[in-house]
């Protein structure tokens, strides 16, 4: 099947005469149901709408291709219509839309809707086909146009409706992307994953593992089908449903920046085949074997990013209680005077307490899957208590360095009492995670904390001291490293670094090392779009469109929006970012801003010491990193 087989004459409108989206889709509904693949009008509609409220089927570039997939619909087909003068469709890029295809296809376990949407954005990507399509004076002439084009594309290959692209009945690739706070990257891999699969006439589904949970989950029959699976993840996902898969593994920024080359490699069989207990049988670029770095630093991210809402909810509590408390009643017992004070801070401080027995259990967890939480969870409880043989009811708590050693401790221990019980009867394998590992690995863990704790609370305790007694050039100083860190790689190893460090420093009640943290990660899209803004011929269009959406990146801090301008022109844009992070950082501090909380952005304003000062800062920041840009960069022809 070729897409002139799914666009009858009947189905094409040369000259649209339409004034608005939805008169858009119902002018193009109208042409379909012309066709006489349309069995009930109202629930094709219904289902084209419901495809279109998810998010905007104008792709850009004068071009719209709405869709849906439903019972209502017979047979596949298409409809097409050129609109002479455009129309307002609320596109990516803002521009009116001058043609526009819709696309019928059964609810059936084919994707043929998938397959023609591919060929149709290959095509769509050539400004002569687009432009001799939008100049056809006949029907004829229209359908000889794509006729051509997609036979110099894909020569007589036909697109298969009884099966996928590759003879399955599901997608060629699934993949799953996750990043540590589950915010940015995850979702930004997942586009960039499905635009160049598209671009490649290739299908594919994208699980995002992100803050708010999986979204667009695979299925046993969609892993079942895939030809590879690719793993775009800075945390550790769920891997046993992938047994016997070919599977590349790769860090969430190669799902962003190298998505054509990983779709390619996919296509081509690269990759290990993944098997439950580990292992692989092949030797390529995609061996499975990582460095022992990012084995730390992903199993640490994976108790980060688990940690991260008992904080922020927590840590805005209270703050809140401080924000609604009246400190002339009993200076010594601010943010608990009142009534509406004490239940917030009550609550919030319950909140914040399990902070780090979640950060060691996940970290566990990471390692040795869900054996390991419990006694994660409870070796860094023992280590915020401050256990030890000599004070067995807790003491000086190790905070969260010894959490985190708790964390990595269990997680290996627990690896070992599997070897260790690996010898046992298959008829006991079932009291292992019942009965061995916890009640061994509790005993041991609890040994091994107490042992270490007091070694890691003075160390603890003397880092505390040392950021204590900062005052004046040395601690802005460090509020300068610290914010220009959040700018270095802006979600990477530097920028997750800064982020660790600043929630450490909650955790010891040193506040303003979190909102330097957070002034540095608001600055880099702030400047982008403040750039953008008042550098604007150094700015293609789409860019600068593209831009002002980090005026809310920014606000939101979410340092990742700048993360696309910053890879296409790195010798320019990275040090102007540094340097307005670094500048907002040193400011925080020097003004005398505390936060609470480790994210939240503007949102979390009202609650930070010194709301004002932390404004200032960002806006001085961004306004240094906006100028640099505008100095450095050079004007750009449209």
């Amino acid at each position: 099947m070729r897409i002139t087989d799914l666009l009858k004459k009947e189905s094409i409108e040369l000259n649209g005469k339409v004034s608005s989206k939805n008169e858009t889709l119902d002018k193009m509904i109208e042409l379909m149901v012309q066709s006489g693949n349309i069995s009930d009008k109202e629930k094709y509609k219904k289902g084209v709408y419901a495809r279109e409220a998810e998010g905007t089927t104008g792709v850009g570039e004068g071009i719209a291709i709405p869709h849906a997939k439903t019972d209502a619909v017979k047979k596949p087909g298409l409809s097409a219509m050129v609109i002479k003068n455009g129309v307002d469709y609320d596109s990516l890029d803002g521009n009116p839309v001058d043609l526009v295809f819709l696309i019928a296809a059964p609810n059936t376990k084919e994707n043929v809707h998938l397959d023609v949407l591919s060929r149709l954005s290959v095509l769509l990507m050539d400004e002569n086909f687009t432009d001799n399509l939008r100049n056809a004076k006949t029907k004829e002439e229209f359908l000889d146009t794509i006729n051509k084009a997609e036979t110099a594309k894909y020569g007589n290959e036909e697109i298969n409706y009884n099966t996928a692209s590759n003879g399955n009945t599901g997608f060629r690739i699934v993949a799953v992307t996750a990043c540590p706070t589950g915010i940015a990257h995850t979702y930004m891999a997942a586009e960039s994953l499905e635009n160049k699969a598209k671009a490649l006439g290739v299908t594919i589904k994208v699980e995002t593992d992100g803050s708010g949970g999986a979204k667009n989950v695979l299925t046993d029959e969609d892993i079942k089908n895939a030809d590879c699976v690719i793993i775009a993840a800075d945390k550790n996902v769920e891997m046993a449903r992938f047994d016997g898969k070919i599977v590349i593994k790769t860090k969430v920024a190669d799902g962003i920046h190298k998505a054509e080359a990983l779709i390619k490699d996919a296509m081509a069989g690269q990759g290990s085949i993944y098997h439950a207990e580990g292992g692989a049988e092949r030797n390529d670029k995609y061996s499975g074997k990582e460095s022992v770095g990012r084995i730390i630093y992903k199993h640490l991210m994976s108790g980060v990013s688990h940690m991260l809402p008992f904080v922020i909810g927590g840590g805005l509590l209270i703050s809140l209680a401080f924000l609604f408390d009246n400190y002339e009643i009993d200076p010594s017992n601010f943010g608990a005077n009142t009534p509406l004070a004490a239940f917030l801070k009550t609550i919030g401080g319950t909140a914040f307490g399990f902070m780090l027995p979640i950060l060691s259990g996940f970290i566990a967890m990471s390692i040795a899957e869900r054996p390991g939480l419990a006694i994660g969870f409870v070796g860094g409880a023992i280590a915020n208590a401050g256990v030890t043989f000599s004070n067995p009811s807790g003491g000086v708590g190790s905070g969260f360095l010894g959490a985190l050693i708790a964390g990595f401790a269990a997680g290996y221990l627990v690896v070992g009492l599997k070897k260790l019980f690996s010898k046992m009867p298959k008829s006991l394998e079932g009291i292992k995670p019942i009965l061995l590992y916890p009640v061994f690995g509790l005993l041991f863990i609890g040994i091994i904390v107490a042992f270490i704790n007091p070694g890691v609370a003075a160390i603890n305790t003397a880092m505390n001291d040392a950021l204590a007694s900062m005052s004046g050039t040395s601690k802005v100083l460090l509020g300068i490293i610290l914010g220009g860190m959040m700018s270095i790689d802006m979600g990477g190893p530097f920028n997750k670094a800064a982020y660790v460090f600043g929630t450490a420093g909650l955790a010891s009640g040193e506040f303003e090392i979190m909102a330097a943290v957070m002034a540095g990660g608001m600055v880099p899209p702030l400047a982008i779009a403040l750039s953008a803004t008042f550098f604007r011929n150094r700015y293609k269009k789409v860019d600068r469109e593209s831009a002002y959406v980090n005026y809310i990146m920014g606000l939101s801090f979410i340092t990742e929006g700048a993360i696309p301008f910053a890879a296409a022109d790195p010798i320019r844009v990275l040090p102007s970012c540094i340097i307005g992070s670094a500048i907002a950082g040193g400011l925080s501090v020097l003004f005398g801003c505390g936060l609470r909380a480790p994210h939240g952005g503007l949102f979390v304003v009202p609650v930070i010491s010194n709301p004002f000062g932390f404004l200032a800062a960002i806006t001085i920041g961004a306004m240094v990193g906006a100028l640099l840009l505008g100095l450095l960069k050079k004007p750009v022809k449209e």
